[in-house]
């Protein structure tokens, strides 16, 4: 979607027109112009050929178009490493791991050797988790990642391996974007020890959530309205016993000083 708004309106530029002028060209308002431009609208596949063709811009908004509107099917059925490309705000609460988002290469590699994978697989499985990495957070407009990570996630490891991690956590946690809680070992049982997950936040009409819950095989994506619910009221109770960003960085440049 990003790339047709954004094409929409630097050819639209190129050629001096005004949305006025543009709607006009194609039998469409102003308003619809600005709609494409903002992508809270994918122009029709009439209007896609109108606009090539004022354009001169080939098939190439025409293909755009078809793109966007297949990206518009029901985000529940897309992969969830799509929804995390596209989401505005993540909320992730892991108690045993580092988040997949912000885990190091050497890390990775080693939780999915640890797993039911083909070893000759690992480099490709690690590869592909850095990729993702890439794809959501060093995007032109990347999520807000609000990550809630148990203590004891910090401390189960390889003490290098573990100092490297978190070392790249107190890194990121720098980013605006992104804010890395520590839930303390004081908390005691809690709500989060039934299982890890991500609610997801994404661009349109309504702000539509999804949550993703992972298991041994695949997860799953969760889209129904309550049980969406359910995890927001988790989220908020282990939000509540979680420390502060900057008492939570503090916590973790002790525990790399007990690698060191």
């Amino acid at each position: 979607m990003d790339d047709l708004r954004k094409t929409i309106r630097r050819e639209r530029n190129r050629k001096g027109l005004t949305q006025d002028q543009a709607g006009a060209a194609v039998s469409v308002s102003a308003s619809s112009i600005g709609a494409f431009e903002t992508g809270r609208m994918v122009p029709m596949p009439d209007t896609a050929m109108a606009l090539d063709a004022l354009f001169e811009t080939g098939t190439e908004i025409q293909e755009m178009s078809a793109k966007a509107r297949v990206d518009g099917v029901a985000p529940w059925l897309r992969p969830w490493t799509d929804n995390e490309q596209q989401a505005t705000l993540l909320r992730w609460f892991e108690h045993s791991l580092i988040p997949g988002l912000l885990q190091t290469e050497a890390y990775a590699r080693v939780i999915l050797a640890a797993g039911p994978h083909r070893r000759d697989k690992l480099d490709e499985l690690t590869a592909a988790r850095m990729a993702r990495q890439t794809a959501a957070l060093d995007r032109d407009d990347p999520p807000t990642l609000v990550a809630i990570i148990g203590e004891a996630a910090l401390r189960f490891g390889d003490g290098a391996l573990m100092k490297e991690q978190l070392e790249h956590l107190v890194d990121v946690g720098h980013r605006p974007n992104v804010h890395i809680r520590v839930l303390p070992l004081s908390a005691g049982l809690h709500a989060g020890l039934t299982g890890a997950f991500v609610i997801a936040s994404l661009p349109g009409s309504g702000s539509p959530r999804l949550a993703y819950l992972d298991d041994q095989l695949r997860g799953r994506t969760v889209a129904d309205t309550e049980e969406v619910g359910e995890l927001d009221r988790t989220w908020e109770s282990l939000s509540a016993l979680a420390l502060p960003c900057d008492q939570s960085r503090d916590l973790i440049l002790r525990i790399i000083d007990e690698y060191n």
